[in-house]
């Protein structure tokens, strides 16, 4: 039977059930984690070189992030932007400073890579709801900070069903749904789209954007509960 894996305002442990899959989830991703690192090394230490060759140091990225009940941690990923400034100092847009190379190591997910790291020390799960940015905590509803009810992942429900490419309000719901199904199976399935989303290159950006567009926030009506998902 699905069902979310705790809830962040109760106990650590709510159900036997619940505690056993999340420390099989927790095992699995460890092992998995450390196995796609030795596997994905070799592309790493490429991107890497490509990343110091065209844009400079530092290779990686690291941002403070929300994890599991909000607690915020380091994510680390390839850095795909530069650091350009206009003449007022500030750092350019998203789209002038995200450079060819940039485009491509995202187009192929390599950027998310790093995330392994996050993975293995208990930050991350390799399924869960994309961890976003620190200061949109105090921007979600109620039902939109459930997302944080689980460790956040380096692929997701939202991932698998348009990336990018779906409103905010359509991604959370997504990961909503997700938190209230969360199964083994339904992360195996998560996996497997994942792949096949990465080599179509499907939803890495919002239209007419180079990234994702700002979260302000949703209205009230946002928390209807409501959610689109594939078969």
């Amino acid at each position: 039977m699905n069902q979310p894996l705790h809830n962040s305002q109760g106990p650590e442990c709510p159900a036997p059930g619940v505690c056993t899959g999340r420390a099989v989830k927790r095992a699995l991703d460890v092992l998995a984690a450390l196995v796609l690192l030795v596997l994905t090394f070799p592309f790493m230490l490429a991107v890497a070189a490509a990343i110091l060759v065209r844009m400079g140091r530092p290779v990686l990225f690291r941002q403070p992030r929300p994890g599991l009940r909000g607690r915020v941690f380091g994510l680390y990923k390839f850095r795909t932007m530069t650091q350009a400034r206009g003449s007022d100092g500030e750092l350019l847009s998203d789209a002038r400073r995200l450079t060819r190379l940039g485009r491509l190591i995202r187009a192929t997910s390599l950027d998310e890579l790093p995330q392994l790291w996050n993975v293995i020390k208990g930050d991350m799960s390799l399924v869960g709801p994309r961890p976003l940015l620190v200061e949109y905590l105090g921007r979600y509803t109620p039902r939109q900070a459930r997302r944080h009810e689980v460790r956040p992942g380096i692929t997701g429900w939202a991932q698998v069903n348009g990336r990018n490419a779906l409103s905010w309000e359509e991604r959370f719901e997504l990961d909503v749904w997700y938190v209230e199904h969360w199964s083994l199976w339904l992360d195996l399935r998560i996996l497997g789209r994942t792949l096949l989303k990465v080599v179509r290159r499907e939803g890495v950006s919002a239209a007419g954007e180079a990234t994702m567009s700002v979260f302000m926030g949703s209205p009230a009506s946002a928390d209807k509960g409501e959610v689109r998902q594939d078969p």
